[in-house]
């Protein structure tokens, strides 16, 4: 079938070659007229994922009417905070085609996540599925094992999705909770934040897997209050995307961390890693502002929140999360 991914960054550059290798008509979308034809040229995208040749049978475009036309699935992998944007565009071509997120976080200043910002802007009977677990494009791109799950509320999307994308490199599992999964894959990028703050500060092995382990208490308490699964944050976009985020090289948001636990500001930060600083930074702010909202406990969201935005040192946060009064390992007691 035909399948438009918008936004040539990494992540969909990696998931459209995938759906090359499954025989579809993929039209890779990129905003910028002359990165399209820099890409066509090398065929290879260059900025965000070098060195990987792209497939010749992948389309590469930018004219949003032409990528969407006839197409049966557009896979949206623009980042969340400017994911509101792609969706105006989308409703002004007057769009009906299924809609799959493939971005993580929670949208600065509203709260929302992708879900409740494509209801408001495409309307609440439009089709949307978010695909989302422990995958990094530099690995799929290569084939290597990668196991991630497709929410819907209907079925037959989650199908559809995990037929388009599957094959013996890349499974796909379905599910229904598309808050849960949605949360787990926006709040894992907090506390990888954190685990590069962990390895930047050479505090070992014991500190990172109790970081791990409590963010993921966390994460399950913070989603389950606000309408997610709890078995969700134990499944592939909890606890998988959690593992992978915090300890692997290719993870933006644990680079960010390890660069704040070696001393740099977020300026320098900023200005080290450009395009790339990683959506962690953006989620903190909203789920310790969700959080304060709803009236949860998340100490280390709120402690990497105020790492982040308030200037506190690293050791600090660390140092008040160990001093903290003693509790009962159970997941309503923080």
């Amino acid at each position: 079938m035909k399948v438009a991914v918008i936004s040539s960054g990494s992540w969909g550059t990696a998931l459209a070659v995938a759906l090359c290798k499954n025989n579809h008509q993929v039209h890779l979308w990129s905003r910028s007229p002359e990165y399209t034809n820099q890409i066509q040229a090398k065929r290879e995208n260059f900025r965000y994922l070098p060195g990987y040749t792209l497939p010749e049978n992948l389309i590469l475009s930018s004219d949003l009417d032409a990528s969407i036309r006839d197409a049966q699935l557009i896979i949206v992998a623009t980042p969340t905070q400017f994911i509101r944007g792609t969706f105006e565009q989308l409703k002004v071509l007057n769009c009906k085609v299924p809609v799959v997120n493939v971005s993580k976080g929670i949208e600065i200043g509203s709260l929302k996540r992708v879900s409740e910002v494509a209801s408001e802007v495409l309307g609440k009977d439009h089709d949307y599925a978010i695909l989302a677990g422990p995958s990094h494009a530099e690995e799929l791109i290569q084939d290597m094992p990668t196991a991630v799950v497709a929410a819907s509320t209907s079925d037959s999307l989650a199908k559809l999705v995990q037929d388009a994308f599957m094959n013996q490199s890349f499974r796909i599992y379905t599910s229904h909770d598309v808050i849960g999964v949605e949360l787990g894959g926006a709040l894992k990028n907090i506390f990888a934040i954190a685990a590069g703050a962990i390895d930047g500060l050479k505090l070992g092995d014991n500190t990172k897997a109790a970081l791990m382990t409590r963010g993921n208490v966390e994460m399950a308490r913070l989603g389950s209050q606000l309408g997610g699964n709890e078995e969700t944050f134990s499944g592939l976009s909890g606890i998988g995307d959690l593992i992978v985020t915090c300890t692997s090289q290719h993870s933006r948001n644990r680079r960010v961390g390890e660069m704040l636990g070696k001393g740099n500001t977020m300026q320098q930060i900023k200005d080290e890693l450009g395009h790339s600083v990683a959506e962690g930074v953006t989620t903190a702010q909203s789920a310790f502002q969700l959080a304060q909202k709803h009236g949860i406990e998340t100490p280390i969201i709120e402690q990497c929140y105020r790492v982040l935005y308030h200037d506190l040192p690293p050791g600090e946060a660390i140092a008040y999360l160990m001093t903290r009064d003693a509790k009962q390992e159970r997941p309503h007691n923080a």
